[in-house]
């Protein structure tokens, strides 16, 4: 019988991803989905101190700044329709208040800060090799938030742009932190805001740019979602509403490819014992008086006794607190 479904070969990589590690992840929503997965399932993990950033030169800017003593000033701050953003950040900082605005990118930068002294792992998703160039100080920003086009200029960055700006910095985290490995990945999202042929040029830009990081350094990997999603997938039925966005099917089939690649059979399956608790976690029962719902809380206590005993890296303090509060009587 013919085949009709074309799989993406995944490489063999000299590593993998365990719960002992520690994992900074940085880029476009892509990242989002892959890091919500890592941190749902206990993974000691840190996704986008700075928010969603698309471009390789923000995210390189981004990690750069975590490497020196460079927490966020006032004056770097802006006002714009009632918001207080910064060029560095995603949307998802700004607020009304100035002063709330720098205190949570200031807490995000130190928290960034502390997990970088034993980091071992880095995930960077690229999404598009478009930036944006503000005029009046010559520097590409994370997010315009909303300001007129004029304030900026918009290009494409080439293969070796890329590269000047990810390599240095990717060097320098190598150097901090010799048992780190990087993953590169190339987001499936399409720009189709950036036009349909102009995405697929950025999109072309970012792979030939990572091809030739990865070539060059054996720390870097490349994982190929944007093939998945291309070759695998193929198909509308894997988009969202939008048609630009993967669906959660997609993103789901995109994790599983991805443990393929870097989870060991015991990592995978300690993984499995975890789901469970966290599923069970978010169950809202009718009756949680019953005797059922009552033993089913302490079924789950025990399994979480049990995990951390055996694992004692793993803490699940908030599904513990979850289950005890929902005790008759408490503990």
């Amino acid at each position: 019988m013919p085949n009709f479904h074309t799989i993406v070969p995944l490489p063999e990589y000299p590593f993998r991803l365990a719960y002992q590690d520690q994992l900074l992840s940085l880029g476009s929503c892509f990242a989002e989905h892959i890091g919500r997965r890592l941190e749902e399932r206990h993974f000691y993990s840190l996704l986008n101190p700075y928010g969603i950033l698309y471009n390789p030169a923000s995210i390189a800017q981004g990690l750069e700044r975590l490497l020196q003593e460079a927490p966020f000033r006032p004056e770097e701050l802006f006002e714009h329709q009632g918001l207080w953003h910064s060029f560095w950040h995603h949307g998802a900082f700004s607020y009304p208040d100035m002063e709330q605005a720098l205190a949570g990118m200031n807490q995000a930068y130190r928290r960034a800060q502390g997990f970088l002294l034993s980091a071992n792992r880095l995930i960077l998703t690229l999404g598009t090799a478009f930036v944006f160039v503000n005029r009046q100080t010559g520097a590409v920003v994370a997010n315009c938030h909303k300001l007129p086009g004029s304030q900026f200029d918009r290009r494409r960055l080439s293969v070796r742009e890329i590269i000047a700006a990810l390599e240095p910095v990717l060097q320098e985290f190598k150097l901090r932190l010799p048992a780190l490995e990087a993953i590169l990945t190339v987001s499936p999202v399409r720009h189709i805001r950036d036009g349909l042929v102009e995405n697929q040029r950025s999109k072309a830009a970012l792979l030939l740019a990572v091809e030739e990081l990865s070539k060059q350094h054996d720390f870097i990997h490349y994982f190929p979602s944007y093939e998945i999603v291309m070759d695998e997938l193929r198909d509308y039925r894997f988009y969202d509403v939008d048609m630009i966005h993967p669906s959660s099917v997609a993103i789901d089939y995109i994790w599983e490819r991805f443990s393929q690649a870097f989870f060991t059979a015991e990592t995978r399956q300690l993984m499995q014992r975890v789901e469970r608790i966290v599923t069970a976690s978010r169950h809202r029962p009718f009756h949680p008086q019953s005797s059922a719902h009552q033993q089913f809380l302490t079924q789950q206590l025990k399994l979480i006794d049990e995990l951390e005993r055996e694992f004692p890296f793993l803490k699940l303090a908030d599904e513990r607190a979850g289950f005890e509060s929902q005790l008759i009587g408490g503990v």
